[in-house]
């Protein structure tokens, strides 16, 4: 009967293993696909550009024909040096475009099965992918929603209300509160930047919004410069949301997604990363009505065009 029970199980493990490997056979195809579609996946040396290229059958490794380079799938990417299997990257990336609204890092290292920092520091490489999408140069056009919103710099109350303090007032609070500042086309792109104050939205808009463009903001004072460039749209929120067809409701919506990444998944988000984590809401956002394969799909082939990255070239970096 043991006997028996043992060779069960043995074979119950061979087939988990013949089960990941091919699953990880594929993933491996699929990165191979998106680095290389010209090619339907075959290799190109990134060193010179030649598309022959032995296989190196002892690792997943390909040495060019022509200059003698050796390189992986992965090599000159964001991706470069990584420890983790493919099917477990592709694993991150379907987790992390399926939550609408962000996942916790504690979260993804357990679906993972790995540690904290391996997937902190995998899904800000991803943020950094998705954010070539969203920070591409180009200036906003037609009509654009402009505002901003608070975020960090909590400062917790005193027990005792005779301990209480003002936290309004600059000497009472931390300097970590950062605005996020949002240019919102109408059906169309997202641009988040992170800032000191609103007010600073406006030097933004000369730099990224289209002089023929409408612009639409609430009722603050400082966006009062806007009129001296564009065609502006006034909504006062005190009185209500929508005028007439003049609403920052676009904007506001990025907003909400963005607030609720930040308290409900993440529950705190350094000013140092805000940026990153405004990137991921924006993308999030504007690719809000696609499917989730293809949106895996377009991480994916992001990932593999994104160069190595500068700040996250490491698993874990204790300095920015």
């Amino acid at each position: 009967m043991a006997q028996h029970f043992l060779l069960s199980a043995a074979s119950r493990t061979l087939s988990l293993r013949s089960i990941y490997k091919a699953g990880e056979d594929s993933a491996y195809r699929t990165f191979c696909e998106m680095r290389w579609p010209e090619t339907n996946g075959e290799a190109v040396c990134p060193c010179c550009g030649h598309d022959e290229a032995y296989k190196i059958t002892t690792r997943r490794k390909f040495k060019c024909k022509a200059c003698h380079h050796q390189f992986s799938v992965t090599s000159g990417t964001i991706f470069a040096s990584r420890k983790m299997d493919f099917v477990d990257l592709l694993a991150a990336i379907c987790i992390i475009v399926n939550a609408s609204k962000g996942v916790s890092m504690v979260q993804l290292s357990r679906d993972l099965d790995c540690q904290y920092k391996t997937a902190f520091v995998l899904a800000h490489k991803l943020r950094e992918a998705m954010a070539q999408e969203v920070q591409t140069g180009e200036v906003l056009t037609d009509h654009v929603e402009i505002d901003g919103a608070y975020f960090g710099g909590h400062i917790r109350p005193a027990n005792a209300k005779v301990d209480r303090v003002d936290r309004r007032l600059k000497e009472n609070q931390t300097g970590k509160r950062r605005v996020v500042v949002a240019l919102r086309e109408r059906e169309g792109r997202t641009l988040p930047f992170v800032t000191m104050s609103e007010a600073e939205g406006v030097a933004l808009a000369n730099e990224n919004v289209d002089r023929t463009a409408t612009i639409s903001a609430d009722e603050a004072s400082h966006w009062d410069l806007l009129h001296a460039g564009w065609n502006v749209d006034r909504v006062n929120h005190s009185e209500c949301y929508s005028d007439h067809g003049k609403h920052t409701n676009m904007v506001e919506s990025f907003f909400s997604r963005l607030r609720r990444m930040v308290e409900g998944q993440h529950h705190h988000v350094s000013p140092q990363y805000l940026y990153q984590y405004a990137n991921h809401a924006a993308w999030l956002e504007d690719n809000r009505r696609t499917d989730n394969g293809t949106l895996a799909q377009i991480v994916v082939s992001n990932a593999m065009s994104a160069p190595v990255s500068r700040q996250w070239k490491g698993y874990w970096q204790r300095a920015a």
